[in-house]
């Protein structure tokens, strides 16, 4: 009968490693601080060995289970795809681990899984947007769990950020639209109730509409959920309308996917036609045909940045300020000089 071979512990792979027990313990949990080649050492030690740490009792001596929810409104388009790879990379570089919940951009499951991850123990939480109850934030106050908001900047909201303006990212997109001489406009947008990014862009157009005195009543605007069949279907509704519009805009850039390929299918020339603008800049706008004029979200630096706020927050118990990162245009194919 083989023999059972003894658990090794911390103290072993130190001894077996020539280094420190609390040198194992920082490559275990924050291996940034740790040189490279004593780094690759102990970790091969703790490979050879099997070790594995006893989370639970760390966690508990520690108070900090050295993991970070991101709470997210969907996983069925690749819109949070890139910034969430970049904040998982980050994060394992400061020893931490991502949990991740998606919402349906439904508020009461937002709320109940920030209340889940809490109890589960989560450092802090990645949030999507700032609108959402005020009881969610006074909850995260009282259990001392740090959040941080992405994919929206908002000054005026008073709380820990790092992303981009949307209203004025849409608004200078739409600004370059009138100036090609578009007057009849419309909107694919999601449902703007609860989503202040959504909400944010359609005011991005209105403004620009004010500056060059168009009417506002002249937007027409369909609200949808995100996804290419959806887009496709309010397209069609929109070319229903007489007059039809001339040019538009799509709140991300699987909508816009959506009705560039019903363009097609009802044999409206895009650009020659009708314009059509996304948001976003995700891979499927490079490769639609035509490639799709949209806002490029700089959504890898939004991952990065945010985990390394968090990281802070955790460890340093201090509070972020808002960070603003430039959200920019991208002219592809499927914009051009309004129809005669």
């Amino acid at each position: 009968m083989k023999a059972h071979r003894p658990t090794p512990t911390l103290h072993d792979v130190a001894k077996a490693a020539g280094v420190s027990t609390a040198t194992v313990s920082r490559c275990l949990n924050f291996p940034d601080q740790v040189a490279v080649r004593t780094r690759e050492r102990v970790m091969n030690t703790v490979r050879d060995m099997g070790y594995s740490p006893n989370f639970g009792a760390r966690a508990m001596a520690a108070r900090r289970t050295n993991t970070i929810g991101a709470i997210i409104p969907t996983m069925e388009n690749a819109i949070f795809a890139r910034g969430l790879q970049a904040f998982q990379e980050e994060l394992r570089l400061h020893g931490f681990t991502m949990l991740v919940a998606s919402t349906s951009y439904r508020p009461d499951i937002e709320a109940e899984q920030i209340r889940t991850l809490v109890a589960r123990g989560a450092d802090a939480l990645l949030l999507i947007g700032h609108e959402r109850d005020p009881e969610i934030y006074r909850f995260l106050e009282a259990q001392g769990v740090p959040w941080l908001v992405t994919w929206a900047f908002d000054l005026d909201a008073g709380c820990p950020s790092v992303g981009f303006d949307n209203r004025a990212a849409m608004y200078a997109m739409a600004q370059k639209v009138i100036a090609l001489g578009h007057r009849r406009l419309a909107l694919i947008s999601a449902e703007t109730a609860m989503n202040d990014r959504a909400r944010a862009r359609k005011i991005g157009i209105l403004e620009a509409m004010d500056e060059a005195g168009i009417d506002r009543d002249e937007l027409h605007v369909i609200e949808t959920p995100y996804g290419i069949e959806n887009g496709a279907a309010a397209f069609t509704d929109l070319m229903r309308q007489a007059p039809r519009p001339t040019a538009v805009f799509c709140g991300n850039d699987v909508l816009a996917v959506g009705a560039l390929r019903q363009a097609q299918a009802l044999h409206i020339a895009v650009p020659a036609d009708l314009s059509i603008m996304g948001f976003d800049d995700i891979e499927l706008a490079r490769v639609a045909f035509p490639a799709l004029t949209t806002v490029h979200v700089p959504h890898r630096e939004m991952g990065r940045r945010a985990a390394q706020a968090l990281v802070r927050m955790v460890q340093g118990g201090i509070t972020e300020a808002p960070v603003e990162l430039a959200a920019t245009l991208v002219f592809r194919d499927t914009l051009a000089q309004a129809p005669a």
